[in-house]
């Protein structure tokens, strides 16, 4: 008795991208449980009621757009005269314009500023 050849049957490929996932799964399992938890005991301190100062090396951005080094206004450019190493910190006030913020933060890249770094207020709630 002569037997019908078999039909090669095509292996399903979503049998392995299970298995790959499944075997990622375990892994960021077993990772993410490495870091021991913080003590339950642990009280964290809170720094929401302080009162913030601006750092004294940093230009601010008032409301109205000026900027201010030490109290007194100033331009980018004399600021960029007096304090071209290192990267500039801007302490934008919170009603700023971000228009005003970039166009400062652009001549300040452009006279030569290695960096600019936003100053910022986080508090826990």
């Amino acid at each position: 008795m002569i037997r019908p050849a078999r039909q090669n049957r095509k292996r399903d490929p979503s049998i392995a991208l299970i298995n790959v996932i499944f075997i990622m799964l375990i892994f960021f399992l077993i990772a993410g449980t490495i870091a021991p938890p913080l003590d339950t005991d642990l009280r964290l301190v809170e720094t929401s009621d302080l009162e913030g100062r601006e750092p004294p090396d940093a230009l601010v951005l008032r409301e109205d757009g000026t900027l201010n080094f030490r109290g007194a206004s100033i331009d980018p450019e004399t600021y960029m005269e007096t304090n071209s190493d290192g990267p500039v910190r801007i302490v934008p006030d919170r009603n700023a314009s971000g228009v005003r913020l970039i166009e400062v933060s652009a001549t300040l890249r452009n006279l030569g500023a290695s960096a600019i770094i936003l100053v910022t207020e986080r508090a826990l709630e």
